[in-house]
């Protein structure tokens, strides 16, 4: 008996001993390891880099920026049902422990002791994979190991486990360029979190562990097992039924990828303004990584307009000029299919492209362009399809021997192996029409004139073939739509718009190293003395050119500038016929000052900006709303917006121009527009050789900026005028922007007297005259009481108006600009 009480006592001595012995081992290298612990506390100012997103101004999501697709969720926000997907999958007992599975490390010891030649089998719970991810390096050593567990049990002492799984969830790899549960919903399924559903969530929950071994194209058969797998554990821990269970994994790997980048068609050259403005002032790391919230000013229905009347419009153009030939030619014998996959084609346009297999008289046959399976191997669908002679009929030969000759038979223009694009008609998705990419290209911008918000803009043709911005970024000389801040100038200097200027001859000495400059008109004509309505509807040049001499340049310098048009025009007199260069964008901006009553806006693509907590940082409309606060009404006067913009222009003066620019399109360079059906102002523009044509207009309630031309600068042909080129393109956009709105005229501001006129003469005129029209004129000014010609002093005796002339005056004809 003594023996056997030794025994125990010697064995329980011994387990003490060791039991000592094993604690003082952990103890030196717990010591040894924690002196060089990361800070871990650092992960209470955890700020993931989170991918910026762009809304259009109806809350539609148009754009995300980012290197890692990440978005941070609160775990308030992560619904119950993902949540234990990935407790199922990764650490069931997550809520007990206290940072380590105790439990786990021994079966992983076990395991991997008996497995000594396999990979070693690891027991992680979700508080060392937050420890390794956030603070340690992926080394497999035991070094490392040990750091993990002491920083787990820390992290375990010092945040709750909410979050520490927030962490977790935010944190972690999915593939596909997804990190964070919220991001990889989206990118694997296109849905919010709070959307996914039990098969869904197991998917998920699944791929932390290897996105690769378990991605959803190469390897489906191993995703959808894993997949079960984490739907079985699940049904194990009681988060799901056996039913519901049985019910997910029947389910298909229903995967669809989410697009990058641009989210809404048409939209990629205003998202592009946006992010440059972005990283202008938050840099590459705010933009990319800070997860900025960006409202901008994008109305997604007018966005798709102005991209369609652009794009119609560069088409329209450019088959004028006839067929320019294939993109390429390939061998259409055999598997075409696999080579007309492999020619890249522009993929923001409503086209598709085609081989032509067999081509006759009456029609040809074509193959469409196949798609690509999610694993990037060719679809093995071959489609084909009829081009009809009717298809073909604008196809006339643009060069060669045959410039200009009718097309009689299909085989005149496409033969078998040209590689081509075409659209499909309203006749059937089996019928198609031969297009081509427009040489010629342009841009759009509409904005309301009021905000200076840009609604719309379009750049070009293709982003995907060009993402140069003709509307932002390409500097062309705006022509005779400059010649509105001439006249604005000139109705704040004296004159009215029923003074009368001479039309005829003038010579300019431009000084020293330019020389004498004789201005002519469109029509290469004098028309001898005109009011300046009639000089600027007609668009004259020699008036406008004595307007500026008689004004000085200086002044209409500071008027560009005054407009945002050009910073430091130079003072030439042929910069006031629009030689100097400026973009789309200025224009629009500096037409909205004449619709708004003269009030400075400066155009903005971004209405908000908030940062990732919410908190805004940026708001374009900073104007202070007084009695905005009020909880309740109680008989106080109505809130205020104080507006602090500049004035730019007299009211008085807005309205004479817009008045002048509206008789433009009832009587002037832009009759075309009339068709507009609605109170329509503007000017067109057209520089020398018919290099850029322009067209600048608004309604009461929006302003749009239109030109066309090439980006390197050629001739677009004889007669090719902005009112023939750029203002049809203006028309079928308001046509359609305002089909739903009230035809508004434009307001008269206070003040104004509208005095009937003869528009010829300038002066007072009986009610009965049929050819006259209501004038505006300021207080203290009225149609002049005797006739009287400015700059006719300087007119040489030999430029006397021709009885030609006078009658071309009379009958209002005559050339524009």
């Amino acid at each position: 008996m003594r023996l056997l009480v030794r025994a125990i006592g010697f064995l329980f001595a011994t387990g003490a001993l060791l039991g000592l012995a094993g604690a003082a081992v952990v103890g030196f290298f717990a010591l040894k390891y924690s002196r060089d612990l990361p800070d871990y506390e650092q992960l209470s100012k955890y700020e993931p880099p989170i991918m910026t997103r762009l809304h259009a101004n109806d809350g539609r999501l148009i754009a995300e920026y980012a290197k890692e697709r990440r978005l941070f969720l609160p775990i308030q926000a992560v619904p119950k049902r993902a949540v234990n997907a990935f407790l199922s999958a990764e650490d069931k007992s997550f809520y007990e422990h206290g940072g380590l599975d105790f439990v786990g490390i021994a079966r992983a010891a076990i395991s991997n002791f008996q497995n000594a030649d396999r990979r070693p089998q690891g027991a992680s719970t979700i508080t060392q994979q937050v420890a390794k991810n956030f603070l340690l390096t992926n080394q497999q050593n035991y070094e490392r190991k040990i750091k993990e567990a002491l920083l787990s049990l820390r992290i375990e002492q010092t945040y709750s486990k909410d979050r520490i799984l927030e962490l977790y969830l935010n944190e972690i790899y999915f593939g596909m360029g997804a990190y964070g549960v919220g991001a990889a919903s989206l990118v694997y399924f296109d849905k919010a979190v709070n959307e996914l559903t039990l098969a869904e969530s197991a998917y998920l929950a699944a791929l932390p562990k290897a996105p690769n071994n378990y991605h959803p194209f190469r390897y489906p058969e191993r995703a959808i097992e894993r997949r079960n797998w984490v739907i079985d554990r699940m049904v194990e821990n009681g988060a799901a039924t056996r039913e519901e269970g049985d019910a997910a994994k029947k389910e298909p790997l229903d995967v669809k990828p989410r697009p990058t980048g641009t989210q809404l068609a048409a939209s990629e050259y205003f998202n592009e303004e946006v992010r440059r403005v972005l990283y202008e002032r938050y840099g590459e790391k705010g933009l990319y990584e800070g997860g900025l919230s960006v409202r901008t000013t994008l109305d997604p229905q007018l966005q798709d307009l102005a991209r369609r009347t652009l794009s119609a419009g560069l088409v329209r153009f450019d088959e004028q000029r006839g067929w320019r030939g294939p993109e390429r030619e390939i061998d259409p014998r055999g598997d075409w299919g696999v080579a007309l996959a492999d020619v890249p084609a522009y993929g923001d346009i409503p086209w598709k492209l085609a081989v032509v297999l067999d081509s006759g008289t009456n029609d040809a046959t074509i193959g469409l362009q196949p798609g690509r399976e999610k694993t990037g191997q060719v679809t093995r669908d071959r489609v084909t399809a009829k081009v009809p002679l009717e298809g073909v009929r604008w196809a006339k030969w643009a060069k060669g021997p045959d410039r200009g000759r009718a097309v009689k038979t299909v085989s005149q223009v496409l033969k078998p192996g040209d590689v081509v694009y075409v659209e499909a008609t309203a006749d059937g998705a089996s019928t198609y029409k031969l297009r081509q990419v427009p040489e010629i290209s342009g841009g759009l911008v509409a904005m309301d004139p009021f905000t200076g918000r840009v609604l719309a803009l379009a750049g070009g043709f293709s982003y995907d073939e060009s993402q140069f911005n003709r509307a932002t970024q390409a500097l062309r000389q705006p022509g005779s739509s400059f010649k509105p801040f001439i006249y604005a100038a000139a109705l704040d200097n004296g004159y009215t718009p029923s003074s009368v200027v001479l039309d005829a001859a003038i010579e300019v000495d431009q000084g020293p190293g330019v020389g004498i400059w004789r201005p002519e008109n469109y029509a290469k004509k004098f028309y001898g003395p005109q009011t300046l309505r009639f000089g600027i509807e007609k668009s004259r040049n020699v008036m406008t050119v004595r307007l500026a001499q008689d004004m000085g340049m200086p002044i209409i310098s500071e008027y560009a500038r005054r407009f945002g048009v050009m910073d430091d025009l130079p003072r030439l007199l042929s910069m006031s016929l629009g030689a100097g260069e400026t973009t789309v964008l200025k224009m629009t901006a500096a037409y909205s000052m004449f619709a708004n009553g003269g009030k400075r806006v400066t155009p903005t693509v971004i209405d908000r900006i908030q940062d990732r907590t919410g908190k805004t940082i940026f708001r374009y409309d900073d104007r202070q709303c007084v009695g905005c606060m009020a909880t309740a009404w109680a008989g106080q006067d109505e809130p205020k917006l104080v507006d602090a913009r500049e004035q730019v222009l007299d009211p008085m003066t807005a309205y004479q121009v817009t008045s002048m620019l509206e008789g433009v399109v009832l009587r002037g360079t832009a009759t075309k527009l009339k068709s507009v059906g609605r109170p329509i102002a503007g000017k067109t523009g057209t520089t020398n050789d018919y290099k850029d044509a322009w067209f600048v207009g608004f309604s009461s309630d929006l302003v749009v900026g239109v030109y066309l031309g090439y980006d390197k600068p050629r001739s677009m042909g004889e007669g090719e005028t902005g009112g023939e080129v750029a203002a049809p393109v203006f028309g079928d956009f308001m046509k359609e922007a305002l089909k739903d709105k009230p035809a508004t005229p434009f307001r008269v501001p206070p003040g104004i007297k509208l005095i009937r006129i003869n528009p010829s003469s300038g002066m007072r005129t009986a009610g009965g005259d049929g050819k006259a029209i209501l004038e505006a004129f300021k207080p203290g000014t009225a149609p002049p009481d005797s006739y009287s010609i400015i700059g006719q002093a300087a007119a040489p005796r030999s430029e006397t108006v021709t009885p030609e002339a006078d009658r071309a005056v009379r009958s209002g004809t005559g050339g524009l600009y």
